[in-house]
């Protein structure tokens, strides 16, 4: 592999690049960790990543909105959105086992005694209507207690007492899986929640579907989206390996024989996830950077659907080309939250890729369990413009024949037009027949570069110029 092949995605380094690049705003003031934080991340979301150097009660700033926009990510990772899209591929292909070192930033504090994470941690409380504090950026490790595989996830955290929090473990997760076989055995599960962590172990905790299966070692996928083995360091009181690089890391076990209620919560979805019992997290160790940053994330907000456009772009290009080979690109879009709804391009050749513009329809919905609604649409339209993918809808899909419905199929349980997740897919043939393609040409004009030194704002020109 060639150095220009490896990617610094440690955290610190990709915050230095977005603010070289002038993707962080600094906050000015001290601002309440009691929803006036979680408000300005609302209110600016989808733009410039958020740094608030002071926080009330705390010595440790917090950051957010750093993954919730376009511009934010390319900056992050220092590539453009496609090659992003492009590292994720790699990851997905070819994995690096993680290298353990035996000193690392996330140990340079290590607190084991009189854990308050109330004090020490500027946990946000989000909306008025949530139940409590809750980290919501925390990556979190395991290592199934049945195959030593290790797995990394997002899960929301909600703070119970000093060291105790509820874990959210939604059903067909690999948390989920890891925890059952462990409450099975009789055993409390070991986890590290990672605040504040490597970008690649970020988006590969993002990543879900046919692309992530149970036997694949997370943290090895982190080192093939970098291009270098993850560098980890054996947690100081769980058997486990831990991103050297994080901010922050919580060591514990969840507990399996105890249960407590948890939320509501505004979750990604726009609503509140209602209360329900959770399973107990007991934090055994706290270790932290000298002088660490808190990543906290809005459940509502770019940022949690942001972090996995690219991923699922990539997971679904990755099964889509081999199977329909005229799909030339997919767009998971903003409206569908980059998880519900996809555009996707082909390009037909000849008579005969008739028909596999539907095909694409099927394999998608079979690669992303969540995707609700599919758009496909032919070469000419700009798929990340929806006036473009809309004028496809408006000029080219026939509704009498060119919907395609999937009832009682498997989606997301959060989304509360379906019952309990399931709910009928559709697929928009938006495309032009081969042999009707020349009817349905675009008109094309001649390319010229515009010299913006030769037109004038200034209404007194445009006054003379009228008056002859």
């Amino acid at each position: 592999m060639k150095n220009s092949d490896v990617l610094d995605s440690r955290f610190r380094s990709a915050l230095s690049r977005m603010a070289a690049a002038g993707r962080i705003r600094t906050y000015e003031g001290s601002t309440d960790p009691y929803l006036e934080v979680a408000a300005l991340l609302k209110k600016l979301d989808g733009d410039k990543a958020l740094l608030f150097p002071s926080v009330q009660g705390y010595d440790m700033p917090v950051v957010g909105n750093i993954l919730a926009s376009r511009e934010n990510c390319e900056a992050a990772f220092g590539v453009d959105f496609r090659g992003i899209r492009t590292f994720v591929e790699r990851a997905l292909g070819n994995p690096l086992p993680p290298t353990v070192v035996g000193h690392a930033p996330a140990q340079e504090v290590v607190v084991t005694e009189g854990i308050d994470l109330a004090k020490v941690l500027p946990v946000l409380h989000h909306t008025a209507a949530d139940s409590g504090r809750f980290i919501t950026a925390g990556v979190v490790i395991v290592r199934d207690p049945e195959t030593g595989i290790y797995n990394a996830s997002y899960h929301r955290l909600q703070l119970m007492g000093p060291n105790r929090t509820g874990i959210k473990l939604d059903y067909g997760r690999h948390l989920r899986l890891a925890f059952e076989r462990a409450q099975r055995r009789g055993e409390p599960l070991p986890i590290a929640v990672c605040i504040g962590t490597d970008l690649a172990l970020q988006y590969t905790a993002a990543t879900m579907g046919s692309q992530m299966p149970p036997d694949a070692d997370e943290l090895a996928v982190a080192g093939g989206l970098c291009g270098r083995p993850l560098e980890v360091v054996r947690a100081v009181t769980q058997d486990l390996l831990v991103p050297a690089e994080t901010e922050i890391v919580l060591e514990g076990l969840v507990r399996t024989d105890e249960t407590a209620m948890e939320g509501p919560f505004g979750e990604f979805i726009g609503s509140m996830a209602p209360a329900d019992l959770a399973p107990v997290f007991d934090v055994t160790a706290l270790t932290h950077r000298h002088r660490p940053i808190y990543h906290a994330i809005n459940g509502y907000g770019r940022e949690t659907v942001m972090l996995r456009k690219y991923v699922l772009e990539a997971s679904l290009l990755k099964i889509l080309q081999p199977a329909v080979p005229i799909v030339t690109d997919a767009e998971m879009t903003a409206g569908g939250m980059h998880r519900f709804h996809a555009v996707i391009q082909v390009r037909k050749q000849s008579a005969q890729h008739e028909g596999l513009q539907r095909n694409a329809v099927l394999a998608a919905f079979g690669a992303l369990k969540d995707l609700d609604y599919v758009i496909v649409v032919d070469e000419d339209i700009d798929i990340r413009n929806p006036q473009d993918v809309e004028y496809a809808l408006a000029t080219r899909m026939e509704a009498s024949k060119d919907l395609i419905v999937i009832p009682g199929a498997r989606g997301h349980e959060y989304v509360r037009a379906g019952n309990n997740g399931i709910r009928a897919k559709l697929g928009i043939d938006a495309t032009v027949p081969f042999e009707e393609k020349a009817r349905f040409a675009r008109a094309s004009f001649a390319d010229i570069a515009v010299d913006d030194a030769r037109f004038s704002s200034d209404p007194k020109a445009a006054e003379e110029a009228l008056r002859g």
